[in-house]
């Protein structure tokens, strides 16, 4: 280990113990914000300030045409008809790529619907490249935010480098107060909230991500709910700040349940099933 690389990781740690000793944080936010200042003190990161802009939204049409006819209702991806049709896929990621959206010309929701199409999109590309593959996670590394599958620069949008961390992290979860985008994005494992068979759009981005928490919510494969007892997704355990800005998880999860949730509930979290959602 370099002299350098030994001194940003013993600044981290510093970090990490002085955050521990005095704060209540969840555990899994404090790594992350940790990961990624580390990747900025490295120079790792995604410059986002240096992508190209355009002024003018785009049509979500090409990836709503591929999803519908290679995903089911119940999010099943069929990976080799996608392979079949990628220089269709690959059209589609190009238009994403040349045209990113300008935060002062295109609206609020014609931003969102792009970044999760664009997250969706280009995971369904990276396991094109490596396909067949059982996980994700056997693409790259195991540390998160630093050489995951989700920390490859594989594309471009606006003439930079991009990872999949930069769009969830930096873009989806930084600049958007919107909890639900969690149960939008997929990662490609039979965990993960469903690949919509259909594209975001702003049109109908509202109802899209309320009926996503809903569906997510209400999903015995994905939690189990009772009144008195959550077993939970684990996406409540890593993103809790995400979902306690107003209250509590418990909280949070009662607006979209269908069984009314005890506020005092005792909550679990459930494994996370990595294999392909295939």
């Amino acid at each position: 280990m370099s002299k350098r690389k030994g001194c940003l990781y013993f600044l981290l740690l510093l970090i990490v113990g002085v955050v521990l000793i005095f704060s209540t944080m969840n555990i899994n936010h404090i790594g992350l914000s940790v990961l990624s200042l580390y990747k900025r003190l490295s120079q790792k990161s995604v410059d986002i300030d240096e992508m190209k802009v355009v002024n003018s939204a785009i049509s979500h049409e090409g990836w709503e045409e591929l999803v519908q006819q290679y995903v089911s209702p119940e999010g099943k991806v069929n990976y080799r008809g996608f392979a079949q049709a990628r220089p269709r896929l690959q059209q589609y990621l190009q238009l994403l790529s040349d045209n990113p959206p300008h935060p002062d010309t295109w609206t609020e929701k014609q931003q969102l619907a792009y970044w999760i199409n664009a997250y969706n999109a280009f995971t369904v590309e990276l396991i094109l490249q490596h396909y067949p593959t059982q996980s994700i996670q056997d693409i790259a590394g195991s540390i998160p935010m630093i050489n995951s599958a989700w920390d490859l620069k594989f594309f471009k949008i606006g003439g930079v480098d991009f990872d999949l961390n930069t769009i969830e992290h930096e873009i989806l979860r930084k600049q958007f107060s919107e909890p639900r985008i969690h149960f939008a994005i997929n990662c490609a494992s039979v965990s993960c909230p469903i690949l919509l068979n259909e594209a975001y759009k702003a049109a109908t981005l509202e109802a899209q991500l309320q009926a996503r928490a809903i569906y997510f919510i209400n999903n015995p494969q994905k939690n189990r709910i009772q009144a008195q007892e959550l077993q939970l997704s684990s996406i409540f355990n890593w993103f809790e700040k995400d979902f306690t800005k107003t209250g509590t998880v418990v909280a949070f999860i009662n607006q979209f349940s269908e069984l009314p949730i005890d506020p005092t509930a005792k909550v679990s979290y459930l494994e996370y099933d990595w294999n392909l959602n295939e």
